[in-house]
């Protein structure tokens, strides 16, 4: 399989080199970025970039077979996952975290799925803002992406991030939780962009906005800021990574908990995924959530919740599922546009 990126109607083919080094971020090229929650980076350049309808005759080539919902095994049971709130819940009412992220990774038996035709589904059945494709197969990467979530967007010295916290069927299915929760990862997001922003610059431009994605609606923010001068991607992935509304608050706390409650690396999943222009300035990645992965046995995909004082267990376990439901419909079904 040739290596190929897609970001919107941005097709990336001719693949230069590949590197684990963020700051080949700033020193020119067109690359597409995969930024695992764990922290491994793989940048991949490529010399033709164009705009191209979907499908590409790359994508249209690969047939997706359907993955049957009854085929997918989560890392955490249900009993594994209200009883992993009621631990986030005791640590909150032990003053070491305010809010925590907990996810879990749903696998399947890949059985030579080819990602390319699952990435025409989503974009056909599952429109995202934010939707990516990265397939560096001899690299060890293939992710599609149908995230509605923005990381970190840059236009020269501007960075801009827009975190989710809040989810329901619908916007009546939102709760002062919610919007707690939001106004925390916020101030959380405020402080990560100060790290490598010139003073005084922060603002939050945006809060607390409803977005419509298919089957649900978010609860949005967005905190811009600009660059000081010498800060380069190395600065900008330390201070920001991994994205706040994935993680938690304090972030350091909220890290530790996830390392010892969750029971499956989250990989691609939480962390980023977009593209760099260096020779532009110019970026666009997400936050990796509604995202499957593959490697030479599974298919994965995570979901998860933001966890706080006001959870209820057995709800937030249906948000997880929530999230779920409509991605993996579309795993499920078969070939063929429409």
């Amino acid at each position: 399989m040739e290596a190929f990126a897609r970001f919107g109607d941005l097709v990336a083919t001719d693949l230069l080199d590949v590197t684990h080094d963020p700051s080949a971020l700033d020193d020119g090229g067109w690359w597409a970025v995969v930024h695992t929650y764990e922290g491994d980076l793989t940048a991949a350049r490529f010399g033709r970039v164009e705009h191209l309808a979907l499908p590409s005759t790359m994508e249209s080539e690969a047939p997706w077979i359907p993955v049957p919902r009854n085929a997918w095994t989560s890392s955490m049971t249900r009993a594994q996952y209200t009883n992993a709130v009621d631990q986030i819940r005791a640590a909150i009412a032990a003053g070491t975290v305010y809010q925590a992220n907990i996810c879990r990774v749903l696998s399947a038996p890949r059985d030579g799925r080819d990602l390319r035709g699952l990435a025409v589904r989503l974009a056909v059945d599952h429109p995202a803002p934010h939707a990516g494709v990265v397939l560096l197969p001899d690299h060890g990467v293939e992710v599609v992406s149908a995230s509605p979530e923005l990381f970190l967007e840059r236009e020269g010295d501007r960075l801009a991030s827009s975190p989710i916290k809040g989810t329901g069927r619908t916007a009546a299915d939102l709760l002062e939780k919610d919007t707690a929760e939001n106004i925390m990862i916020v101030d959380l997001v405020r402080n990560d962009l100060g790290r490598v922003a010139s003073t005084g610059s922060v603002r939050v431009s945006s809060l607390l906005r409803h977005e419509e994605h298919p089957g649900l609606v978010h609860l949005v923010s967005t905190v811009e800021a600009t660059l000081r001068p010498g800060a380069g991607w190395p600065q900008i992935f330390e201070a920001t990574f991994p994205p706040g509304s994935i993680t938690g608050a304090p972030k350091s706390s909220a890290l530790r908990l996830i390392d010892e409650i969750e029971m499956a690396p989250r990989g691609p999943y939480c962390g980023a995924i977009g593209w760099v222009d260096a020779d532009a300035k110019r970026s666009s990645l997400s936050v990796g959530i509604r995202t499957f992965w593959a490697d030479a046995q599974n298919v994965y995909f995570g979901t998860g919740a933001g966890i706080t004082w006001g959870s209820d267990p057995l709800r937030e376990w249906d948000e997880t599922e929530l999230k779920a439901d409509r991605l993996l419909a579309v795993a499920a079904n078969g070939t063929g546009l429409g």
